[in-house]
């Protein structure tokens, strides 16, 4: 407004404004000569103030308007950092277990599940079969099966298991196979009696570690896998084997009682197809007498 009142006086005043067309000559002007410049300079004002005054408004408001979309960018802004200081999504353990798996006839499939899985889900009653591998499982505990009697494979592959309740699996009976392949286990605990097929590659297992495992009493496992672990000598095995795997370890001796039973010639071990030894220290030819019994000679160094 003050430009405004500039604007007026400074055209009331200069010398141009008196030449302007808007003035009337002396000979036209209906009053008194000595009142004609009072008489411009009114008709001046009132002409500025009916087309200036709107005009200014008018840009007064749409400046304010044109303002506003940068106010409302900063409460975006605001907005978005609030969101961004929320929360994280739900974890594994809050969801449902087929929300977050895969739940088909009796069998669960959580493999490589997001948000991370660190520990094993709670199981629908009537599952089977349990595949949840590559997760961030990193304990299993006595409860984890408790209510699922109905299991018979399970698949625990990939994760970090480093610990194993020495009760977790003693109540599932018609357990068939069970794999913990690829953790970090040091030993494991007691194993069911009808279990067929027991895979533990690529562990951190030690031979003493095996103890509570009582191979030599599960009548029925035909598949035993033991390889890329540290173990220094062949556990005890029972006679239903069909293949044993325990590559890459650290075995350096085997005897006449390893596989067969020293004291008898006509023991033939039937059952075993396959047997590895290749990648650890012992040198078999310098053990002959303890292959004879089996069908084949094991996989492994000789020289």
């Amino acid at each position: 407004m003050e430009s405004f009142w500039a604007l007026t006086r400074t055209s009331a005043h200069s010398p141009a404004a008196d030449a302007s067309p808007l003035s009337f000559p002396p000979s036209l002007c209906p009053c008194p000569l000595g009142q004609h410049n009072d008489s411009t300079m009114h008709f001046r004002t009132l002409l500025l103030t009916s087309v200036m005054l709107p005009w200014m408004l008018s840009s007064a408001a749409k400046d304010k308007h044109m303002r506003k979309p940068k106010k409302e960018a900063v409460g975006v802004q605001q907005h978005a950092g609030l969101q961004d200081g929320e929360p994280a999504g739900p974890r594994a353990d809050e969801l449902p277990t087929c929300l977050l798996c895969v739940c088909l006839s009796g069998s669960v499939y959580c493999e490589d599940v997001s948000p991370e899985m660190s520990s094993v889900p709670a199981l629908p009653r009537e599952t089977e079969h349990l595949y949840a591998r590559f997760n961030q499982i990193r304990r299993i505990r006595n409860q984890d099966f408790a209510d699922t009697a109905t299991l018979k494979r399970i698949d625990l592959t990939g994760n970090l298991i480093s610990e194993i309740d020495e009760a977790a699996f003693s109540g599932l009976p018609l357990l068939e196979e069970l794999s913990l392949a690829e953790n970090r286990l040091t030993k494991v605990p007691a194993l069911p009696a009808k279990l067929l097929s027991f895979n533990a590659n690529s562990n951190q297992l030690t031979t003493p570690g095996l103890k509570n495992a009582g191979f030599q009493k599960l009548r029925m496992l035909s598949y035993l896998y033991l390889g890329n672990n540290q173990l220094t000598a062949v556990p005890q095995l029972p006679e239903s084997l069909h293949v044993v795997h325990l590559h890459n370890n650290r075995i350096w001796t085997v005897t006449d009682q390893t596989f067969c039973r020293g004291n008898s010639s006509r023991y033939i071990r039937s059952n075993m197809e396959e047997v590895r030894l290749d990648g650890n220290p012992v040198a078999l030819s310098l053990h002959p007498d303890s292959f004879v019994c089996l069908p084949a000679l094991p996989i492994g160094r000789y020289n």
